[in-house]
């Protein structure tokens, strides 16, 4: 790699997602500490070993010239939906859902590398169009995202599949989509919603009734929003300190190292703790989108808003549910929530991000 391009790597992004980290890593062992406090760091230590891995998959995405993945765009897409439907063949079962692929000494989520291989395929089939401004020139991206959000559905996985729709949306919208088209699709969105509801399966119909009111169901799927949102109260302004939050560390609070890991910083580190993590938000958001406006052509413009579409939209969900203001889903906190999949995968789109800023 030519060291000129060092020069032009975009250092706010790597420092927001190492300062991020090392936030996650106290936080994950202070939530898995209760669980087991003889080997709380446990945990912690297998993040730091993702940021590892991803570190040097960052390094080998940052080596290669992005319109070499442009290139590979229709192999990429290909992998992509063989390892979705090998999931549901093949795939374990954890949590009510089929999602993992075993590895031998670890598990493997396809769904999160779906992902990445969307902001790439999708950003190659967006360059290729010349408008946006008709129903007929959505329907070849739509079609383009179809197959692998079905397939991801099916898992049932239906987080992940509106992570994708918030993605193409936010490509579309960069690309010139019409204001008249967007008002006519969420119009249609919203008048289909009674359709859809027949369509949710019952623990999704659930989800969304226990949003609107947890105390329909205090002890049993309104229970993680209630305890999140009193951890995240009884924090206050300085939080009650490390290993000290009572609903982390007498385990009132579930699934606390990865969905509600919010909700551990703000009951132990308060207010000032959750700002200080937004602020990294916004630096890593911010600086990402500055590299899509000066990208050199459309393509890296359009990968770049796609990781950032990504990246917005499971920060605003993940942190939304852990306040009250989103419905539960199983959507996570990127570079913050435990996940050896979605760390390696957020790790790999930060490298693309990067690769186009240098370039």
């Amino acid at each position: 790699m030519d060291r000129k391009l060092l020069k032009n790597i975009e250092y706010p992004i790597l420092m927001a997602i190492i300062l991020i980290t090392i936030i996650s890593v106290l936080i994950i062992s202070s939530a898995t500490h209760a669980m087991s406090p003889e080997g709380s760091f446990r945990t912690a230590r297998n993040q730091i070993i993702w940021f590892g891995v991803g570190l040097v998959a960052m390094i080998i995405i940052v080596s290669i010239d992005y319109h070499s993945f442009a290139h590979w765009s229709n192999i990429i897409y290909v992998i992509n939906i063989l390892a979705l439907l090998l999931v549901i063949f093949k795939g374990e079962e954890g949590g009510g859902a089929q999602r993992w692929l075993d590895m031998g000494p670890f598990r493997l989520q396809p769904s999160e590398f779906a992902k990445l291989a969307i902001v790439i395929t999708l950003a190659r089939h967006m360059e290729k169009k010349k408008s946006l401004n008709s129903l007929q020139d959505l329907f070849s991206v739509f079609m383009h995202m179809a197959v692998p959000m079905l397939l991801i559905a099916k898992q049932p996985d239906l987080g992940t599949s509106l992570v994708l729709l918030a993605m193409v949306f936010g490509v579309m919208f960069i690309a010139g989509l019409s204001y008249k088209l967007l008002a006519g699709i969420i119009t249609a969105g919203v008048l289909s919603l009674p359709v859809l509801w027949k369509l949710l399966k019952p623990y999704q119909k659930d989800r969304i009734l226990v949003f609107i009111n947890p105390y329909l169901d205090p002890l049993g799927k309104g229970y993680h929003v209630i305890q999140s949102k009193i951890a995240i109260g009884s924090g206050k302004i300085f939080g009650k300190g490390l290993y000290q939050g009572t609903q982390n560390q007498l385990d009132f609070l579930p699934v606390k190292h990865t969905d509600f890991i919010f909700a551990v910083l703000g009951e132990e580190l308060g207010f000032i703790g959750g700002i200080i993590l937004f602020i990294l938000y916004f630096v890593l958001l911010y600086y990402s989108l500055r590299v899509a406006f000066k990208a050199k052509d459309l393509l890296g413009t359009y990968m770049v808003v796609g990781v950032v579409s990504m990246w917005t939209f499971q920060i605003l969900v993940n942190i939304g549910m852990n306040v009250g203001i989103m419905p539960v889903t199983g959507i996570p906190l990127p570079f913050m929530s435990y996940g050896g999949s979605s760390f390696l995968m957020n790790m790999m789109a930060a490298g693309l991000v990067l690769n186009i800023g240098m370039r």
